[in-house]
């Protein structure tokens, strides 16, 4: 190739890997500064679901106890779905897996009583469409006094690992929640819900995050980043009295930068303590959309 061609040639390359480079350079611009838009529910019961709808809510997240396996039996439950269709706003996600009287850690387990109650509840999340249930009962999981936390938690992992296999089963996730110290005393963070997950090593077992709960720990938005990769449902409240967002003015935006960070697609449920829920539904879902698109 002549000398004059050659340097022809070279110039065009190299504008054109500047150009390149250019384009990388400002996609990434725009992925960092895309405002984080997330589907947004209630955790209330479905006779809400007109009102949430309307105010441009996503989801509802019902109860298990209440929506799934309800105490006036299967015809409730039957109505409870028709309810769902009837009205159209999905119920993604269930909170109260299972009641504080059916332990799963400690001298007197109830492990096969669990188990039952978790495939029954999988099996008709799943017939409603849902995506989750999340993983919290502090109670049954609260490690009694003297007894011994590596007994505990090994008996909760065995638990776990026949528990993971029904939600593959029904195709539902089950998302562990970590609880504050203040409701129970284990599995109190991001990093301790991880570990079970690890030890349990099945996809349909997963993370939850609470940020109303990480507030009150003082964890670190960071453990968000650090446990992108397992999380699938989020939570929300203000950290002093769990209300909803717009009450005491609690800016949560460095935690939303984290899901933004770990590119972050679940829902994110308010699960609040409400003191007039019409108004301050309506307050939260404005003060939430507002923090997300400024995160």
């Amino acid at each position: 190739m002549k000398r004059r061609n050659f340097v022809k040639c070279a110039t065009g390359m190299m504008a054109g890997i500047a150009g390149v480079n250019a384009m990388a350079e400002h996609i990434s611009l725009n992925t960092n500064t895309a405002q984080l838009s997330l589907p947004l529910g209630v955790c209330t019961s479905y006779d809400k679901a007109g009102l949430l709808k309307g105010l441009g809510y996503s989801f509802v997240e019902e109860s298990v106890g209440r929506f799934l396996i309800p105490d006036q039996g299967d015809a409730q439950y039957e109505k409870n779905k028709l309810a769902q269709k009837t009205e159209g706003l999905p119920v993604r996600s269930y909170i109260y897996f299972f009641p504080g009287s059916l332990k799963s850690v400690g001298p007197d387990t109830h492990h096969e009583a669990i188990l039952q109650r978790a495939d029954l509840a999988l099996k008709r999340a799943k017939e409603c469409g849902s995506k989750n249930i999340v993983f919290g009962s502090g109670g049954s999981r609260a490690i009694p006094n003297s007894f011994d936390r590596a007994t505990a938690k090994a008996q909760h992992i065995a638990l776990c690992k026949k528990m993971a296999p029904l939600a593959e089963k029904h195709g539902v996730t089950l998302a562990v929640e970590p609880l504050n110290r203040g409701e129970t005393n284990f599995i109190n963070s991001l990093a301790e819900g991880v570990e079970i997950i690890q030890a349990v090593n099945n996809p349909w077992f997963r993370l939850q995050c609470d940020i109303y709960h990480m507030l009150k720990e003082d964890e670190k938005p960071e453990e968000i980043v650090k446990y992108g990769q397992y999380i699938v449902h989020c939570h929300l409240a203000e950290k002093q009295s769990r209300t909803p967002p717009g009450v005491k003015g609690d800016d949560f935006k460095p935690y939303f930068r984290a899901l933004k960070q770990i590119n972050y697609q679940g829902g994110l449920s308010l699960e609040c303590n409400w003191t007039d829920f019409d108004s301050e539904v309506k307050r939260g879902i404005a003060v939430v959309k507002q923090q997300l698109a400024d995160a």
